[in-house]
């Protein structure tokens, strides 16, 4: 039986990109990791409870052990990042070592201002469309 040229050549790119992928994989899987494991510092963090600039902020753990912030009462949306560092959506353009750090930022954006319902859910708005745009 004659094999067509291009079944030959697709059938021997197949092969070679499978014995690539699994050659590589197994590199990268045998390979020890010089970083240390952060789990511990992604997973826990310390509760706050002060006055700062005169409000009252507050930090506890979430159910399933995400940072829970209030700001004089009010919940404050602090994301995690895959590095470890939070923001919120009041001060999203930087990062924080913690969500007590964050937290602190917040409150220095909004100066006087009051923290509206808006900051404890970000993209979720009624009255906005579904992708979390403001109409």
């Amino acid at each position: 039986m004659i094999v067509p040229r291009r079944v030959a050549l697709r059938s021997l790119f197949t092969v070679a990109v499978a014995a690539f992928t699994g050659g590589t994989l197994t590199r990268i899987a045998t390979t020890p990791s010089d970083r240390p494991a952060r789990a511990a510092s992604h997973d826990s963090f310390d509760s706050f409870d002060e006055m700062y600039r005169g409000r009252h902020i507050r930090g506890l753990a979430g159910p399933s052990g995400e940072p829970l912030v209030l700001v004089d009462g009010r919940p404050l949306h602090v994301m995690r990042r895959a590095d470890g560092s939070c923001l919120t959506p009041i001060d999203h353009y930087e990062s924080h070592a913690t969500p007590l750090a964050a937290t602190r930022a917040a409150v220095d954006e909004l100066g006087s201002a009051p923290l509206t319902r808006y900051a404890a859910a970000h993209g979720v708005h009624p009255g906005g469309s579904p992708r979390g745009l403001h109409t």
